[in-house]
């Protein structure tokens, strides 16, 4: 129990670390479009975690699409920045072998919830729950937003940390290549 308790206050000060490097520095930055690739890809970790509706989703579920998986908060000024694109990414790939999965980190949904109706762009895509952060631990993710580009075959390809546009002609045409192998 104390070993949980210490690893839940180490992610939300490294979660603290990110508001504050992220949100002062870095919010009026321009959000970029380069992902890096993963030098050795490798398999992504399965997991099941509770969606909005309280339906639990299994990330093996995607199995056969190209997921663009992004871990964020609510509190991450970048997060907020980089959601419309996400969404507009989403929306232009419907129907197609891709999906956009996004991991609040340590929120509740009622909250999750409000703040997504206050957005510009309300996001439709998929948004999941990591009440522990257990998920993003198996991930190593150590800052937000950070965002992982998955193949059909489920093995992590691309990784950017901080916001991007997501929708950008890069980053899609690099998705429509993955989605073709």
């Amino acid at each position: 129990m104390i070993k949980t308790k210490r690893f839940v206050l180490e992610k939300y000060l490294l979660l603290m670390i990110s508001l504050l490097f992220f949100g002062t520095a870095h919010a009026e930055k321009p959000l970029g479009h380069n992902l890096s690739a993963i030098s050795k890809p490798r398999a992504a970790a399965n997991f099941t975690l509770e969606d909005m509706d309280e339906e639990q989703v299994r990330f093996s579920d995607y199995k056969g699409k190209v997921v663009l998986l992004n871990f964020w908060a609510t509190w991450c000024p970048p997060c907020k920045k980089e959601m419309p694109s996400m969404e507009r990414l989403h929306q232009g790939l419907a129907g197609e072998s891709f999906a956009v999965v996004a991991i609040n980190q340590m929120e509740d949904a009622d909250h999750v919830f409000a703040y997504t109706g206050e957005l510009d762009v309300e996001p439709t895509f998929t948004i999941l729950f990591d009440k522990s952060s257990s998920v993003s631990s198996s991930y190593k993710v150590q800052g937000l937003p950070t965002t992982y580009l998955i193949d059909k075959k489920g093995n992590i390809r691309y990784r950017a940390i901080g916001g991007r546009e997501f929708d950008h002609p890069k980053v899609e045409a690099l998705i429509r290549r993955l989605m073709k192998e």
